[in-house]
């Protein structure tokens, strides 16, 4: 039954609504409560039947009524499990908590939901094992962390209670004092924000709730109506500003009461782990933020210690603090101090680099005490930041990435506010920034790797953010891309990029066009001899960018263009590569737009016309002359009606399907060019049956030798011959997964390829099989292994096939594991040699590698393996897994002779006797490094020989 269970568990965790369609959630429900109830279940079981409903309580209770139903259920079962199944009953009190949220019982305070809230207090209270053994503080933790759900799902739910949680804490000297302390804060932070949104409510309110009664006051909950939306919203995230900003309780001067409770918990703090300390102050940081009648400076003697702390979380709940009570509770000296402590974290050498680039973050969001800007999230420098300070923070070459651009963006920000006037020109922050991306460029330019390239361009496009217009820089940069883009012209779409951020970001600034226009210029002005092919292809990329500006005359792309296809360079259109004409069209195309058609068109239509007559491809051919059709016979509005509607309103292009999307730049092209993922897998391959040998190069006319010495001497001799190769061919079957989506019911040009998990075997070649269709018997698959040690392996498969409407798929087959006992093969004799001759053979090496005056004995090695096993068991585990490789008569019964050969040249030999009331296997082979597989191979065989005869 448990099996049973755990298949139909993980057939619904895999897909809960395919589950559903065979039967329904009120019948998988009432199984699932039956067998619950059941005592003759182990509770193993029991806890995987309630994953169900703590994973997917909606599907199974999809109404409140059930969901009340199903909680009393479950709650009579936690009520009649004996108290020794501590597991169990914790489970149990995560799927009430479950059921309860999920279906809204505790919104609506159905009975079910206060005797559950009654249940989890009675846990918490129950301290029986402080004095005994700690094996029920799991339960009561569990109980916490109910609570703490409820209490986060159905803010002021324990409002009453506080003055029980806070006893309940004062009293718990263990390991849960730190669950009780979260539920505490929670339960109060909550209690606090619910007074404020009252009209009329005072301190004498919050007083009562701090010493309030043992009940659930349900009624007096319900009499202040339930929290709507945008309450529950601000409960989830109560966002910090300066007092002021958030909803405020007034209580008067005298609050003395929950200064007691909230001393209490700062004093209990440093007992706590950072993260829960961290949760902590931030909790009462929105308390005190509430309640003006205490001062915020009932955390000065906290802040010593917060202020050292190497902890991010508590550092963070620093600056939330910070960002709260400003000048309240933080001095200008402190203020000072943070800020440096900052500055030196954030390039500590002992930090990981997340770490630093946090603290980097945090003075770009730095809470002043004073701020001057009122951007809300706008990244802005606290005043206190000086370059000078902030020289530490220069990037080298030698940081990585993310640390490069994090220190570039803040120290332009420092040099960008300093700098009035001209004075950024002249600053020596700026000039060290400039030399240090200019660094990056030298390092692009002698070949870096794909990710300084990325860095180098994207801190490109921050030094232009921000110095766009100090021109001494950005001219020197543009000419400095231009002599890069003609030294690597694959550069071509970070330049397109860059140009695109900038001209979007920077609207104001002409930057962008003038890097197009210079790049036209070095394109069209590079000699045509020193041309290959991929460079005119990026050229033509490039200068499809250019055309899409109207301010760039085009007349230098036009005359490239005719020099590129004219007679001289005719081997262009004669090779008619389908590619490069795509893209002489499609910079076509945007000319066919441009602003200044009118003073382009002789020489456009000359070009268009030239493509239509000599290009060596006929669709380039076809287009070219649609072009030019349109181009001669259509007016300059129509034509730009027609061809513009491809345009965005910057002039870059968008897909859309309409005729300027005539080329490959279809949707349609594009989802069959891509390689599709499938979700899961296909279909799978299923071993058909044991291995075969093939490629064996044989002496066909060896006879079989009298001698075991000269058997053993012409067996080694053909080891020695270069033909001599062999590989173990394991046949598969390639079968479907059960039917699930009909699109792969019928498969095409599948290509089945292997990576290797280890270095025991050779690379595998790809495997082609030619279809694969539901309703037909499965295709046989070889997989021919070459080992370089006959060790057991797995092997990753995937495949990529085309279905029926043309796409083409990737899937990921499931994991192929080769056994040890798959690569045994015979050993590699004339067919003449015959029983005899094997045996002679065995006997041969059975004595070389028992003898002590072989050559090489540190490969060799016998060992003996031990089973019991009746007589009859014997022989048929004999004939059901060794016969092939039996040398030995069958009818021997006092000793059975097996040769094992194993690729490339390994043997493991057995000699298998009866020895009273144990079998006996004693091994020979000269690899001993095969002896724990053969160990392994050999106990699994006669452990299932047992139970077969048992």
């Amino acid at each position: 039954m448990a099996v049973n269970w755990a298949e139909r568990i993980s057939a619904f965790s895999r897909s809960p609504s395919r589950f559903l369609s065979g039967t329904t959630s009120e019948a998988f429900l009432a199984e699932l409560l039956r067998e619950l109830r059941d005592d003759r279940a182990s509770y193993n079981v029991k806890v995987l039947l309630l994953s169900p409903l703590c994973e997917h309580p909606t599907l199974l209770c999809p109404s409140d009524s059930v969901g009340e139903e199903t909680a009393l259920e479950l709650m009579s079962v936690f009520v009649q499990c004996p108290p020794k199944s501590v597991q169990f009953r914790c489970h149990l009190l995560l799927a009430l908590t479950s059921v309860l949220v999920c279906t809204d019982c505790m919104s609506s305070r159905s009975r079910a939901a206060q005797d559950f809230v009654e249940l989890l207090l009675q846990i918490v209270e129950d301290t029986g094992d402080l004095q005994g053994e700690g094996a029920l503080r799991s339960l009561r933790a569990t109980a916490c962390d109910c609570l703490r759900e409820l209490e986060a799902c159905s803010p002021g739910l324990l409002a009453q209670r506080l003055e029980l949680l806070a006893v309940l804490r004062q009293r718990e000297a263990s390991r849960l004092h730190q669950a009780y302390t979260g539920l505490h804060i929670l339960v109060l932070r909550n209690a606090v924000y619910r007074l404020s949104q009252e009209t009329g409510a005072s301190g004498e309110h919050l007083k009562a709730l701090l010493g309030g009664n043992t009940s659930v006051a349900w009624e007096a909950e319900q009499d202040s109506g339930p929290m709507n939306s945008k309450d529950s919203a601000m409960m989830s995230s109560l966002i910090l500003g300066p007092m002021g900003t958030v909803p405020a309780l007034h209580t008067g001067p005298d609050c003395k009461e929950l200064r007691s409770v909230l001393s209490s918990l700062l004093e209990e703090s440093y007992l706590l782990t950072p993260l829960c300390q961290a949760a902590l102050l931030h909790r009462l940081t929105e308390v005190v933020a509430m309640v003006p009648g205490v001062p915020p400076a009932i955390f000065r003697a906290q802040l010593l210690r917060l202020l050292g702390t190497s902890e991010v979380c508590l550092l963070h709940t620093t600056l939330l603090m910070k960002c709260a009570f400003t000048d309240s509770l933080f001095s200008a000296e402190d203020e000072a101090f943070i800020l440096k402590r900052l500055v030196v974290l954030s390039q500590h050498p002992l930090l990981s680099t997340p770490e630093k680039l946090f603290y980097m973050d945090c003075i770009l969001h730095f809470p002043e005490n004073r701020p001057i800007s009122c951007g809300d999230g706008d990244e802005t420098l606290p005043v206190l930041l000086t370059p000078r300070l902030a020289s530490v923070l220069v990037p080298t070459v030698f940081n990585d990435s993310a640390t490069i651009l994090a220190r570039l963006n803040l120290l332009s920000l420092v040099y960008l506010e300093e700098g009035e006037e001209g004075e950024a020109e002249e600053g020596g922050g700026l000039a060290y920034l400039y030399e240090h991306l200019i660094s990056l460029l030298l390092i692009v330019e002698n070949g870096g790797s794909r990710e300084i390239v990325v860095t180098f361009f994207r801190a490109a496009f921050l030094f232009l953010f921000y110095f766009c217009h100090v021109e001494r820089y950005s001219d020197s940069l543009m000419e400095k891309l231009c002599k890069l883009y003609l030294h690597h012209t694959y550069m071509a779409p970070h330049l397109i990029n860059l140009a695109d951020q900038t001209q979007d970001k920077l609207t104001e600034s002409s930057w962008a066009v003038a890097l197009l226009k210079a790049l036209q210029g070095v394109i069209t002005k590079a000699p045509l001899g020193q041309l290959t092919l991929q460079d005119l292809s990026w050229h033509l990329k490039t200068l499809a960018r250019v055309a899409e500006e109207g301010e760039i005359p085009q007349h230098g792309t036009l005359s490239f263009l005719s020099s590129v296809i004219t007679p001289s360079s005719s081997s262009l259109c004669v090779s008619g590569n389908w590619r490069l004409g795509n893209s002489l069209l499609g910079v076509c195309r945007r000319l066919l737009v441009h602003p200044s058609l009118d003073s382009l068109l002789i020489p456009l239509a000359d070009i268009l016309q030239h493509l239509t007559c000599h290009y060596g491809d006929t669709d380039i051919q076809d287009h070219a002359r649609l072009y030019y059709t349109l181009l001669t016979t259509l007016s300059r509005e129509k034509l730009a009606g027609v061809l513009a509607q491809g345009l965005s309103e910057g002039g870059r292009q968008v897909k859309k399907r309409s005729l300027s999307s005539i080329m490959a730049e279809g949707e349609g092209l594009t989802s069959v060019l891509t390689i599709h993922r499938t979700e899961k897998a296909i279909f799978r391959l299923i071993e058909a049956h044991s291995h075969e040998e093939t490629d064996l190069k044989r002496n066909e006319t060896e006879s079989s030798p009298a001698e075991a010495a000269a058997a053993l001497e012409a067996y080694r001799a053909q080891f020695h011959d270069p033909s001599f190769a062999s590989e173990i061919t394991l046949n598969y079957q390639l079968a479907h997964f059960e039917a699930d989506d009909s699109r792969f019911d019928q498969l095409f040009s599948i290509r089945l390829h292997f990576n290797l998990t280890d270095d025991h075997y050779k690379e595998l070649s790809d495997i082609s099989v030619p279809c694969l269709f539901r309703e037909r018997p499965p295709p046989k698959v070889k997989l021919k292994l070459k080992p370089r040690r006959p060790y057991p392996t797995t092997l990753h498969a995937s495949a990529i096939f085309t279905t029926q409407d043309g796409l083409s798929w990737l899937t990921v087959l499931p994991d192929i594991h080769v056994t040890f006992q798959q690569v045994f093969m015979s050993p590699p004799v004339p067919p003449a040699w015959g029983r005899g001759g094997k045996l002679s053979l065995f006997e041969g090496l059975w004595d070389e590698i028992s003898s002590e005056s072989r050559e090489d004995p540190e490969d060799c090695a016998t060992s003996l393996f031990c089973c019991q096993l009746k007589e009859a068991a014997l022989i048929a585990l004999v004939e059901k897994h060794f016969l092939p490789y039996l040398t030995s008569e069958l009818s021997d019964e006092e000793e059975f002779k097996v040769l094992f050969f194993l690729l490339p040249q390994s043997h493991m030999l057995l000699k298998i006797r009866q020895e009273e009331d144990t079998v006996h296997f004693n091994i020979a082979t000269d690899n001993w490094q095969l002896l724990p597989h053969m160990s392994s191979y050999l106990l699994t065989v006669t452990s299932s020989q047992e139970d077969t005869h048992s």
